[in-house]
């Protein structure tokens, strides 16, 4: 009955989220479009990823898509595992060093990954957000550590 079964469970997972942040953002005050609540753009956001959920999950009953291949549970693993790394030592390693761990352990999941442009982007991705959030927005997380001697 279902097929594309691609489809139906990004819809699903779509559906899931946007129906998540609408029911969260129950408890805050709307607004209007001139005077934004806390609760507005969580709203509008749910909305548009639950009509794109909708649509994607209606798509899986009449286009044919390809079938889900095989659940990658080490890609899943070192993902999930990078971001607990860098939430559990940004603060003792700072930015300069978490935020490359980061990018290598998750790259490290991927069947295509080659150390050159893996390190590449974790040194610009690390120089950008050093500039924009640190420096630029004044996001209070160190740039090197309380380990490193800050």
């Amino acid at each position: 009955m279902i097929r594309g079964t691609k489809d139906f469970w990004a819809g699903l997972i779509y559906i899931f989220f946007g129906a998540s942040a609408i029911i969260i953002a129950q408890d805050y005050a709307m607004g209007t479009a001139v005077k934004m609540g806390p609760a507005y753009f969580p709203s509008l956001l749910g909305g548009i990823l639950v009509a794109i959920g909708v649509v994607s999950v209606v798509r899986s009953f009449i286009v044919s898509g390809s079938p889900t291949g095989a659940f990658a549970v080490k890609s899943l693993s070192l993902i999930v595992a990078s971001v607990l790394i860098f939430g559990v030592v940004v603060k003792a390693l700072g930015v300069a060093i978490s935020l490359p761990l980061l990018v290598l352990v998750s790259a490290y999941g991927s069947v295509h990954f080659r150390w050159g442009p893996t390190l590449a982007l974790a040194l610009g991705l690390t120089t950008l957000c050093i500039f924009v959030f640190l420096k630029g927005l004044g996001i209070p997380l160190p740039i090197w550590g309380t380990w490193l001697g800050n």
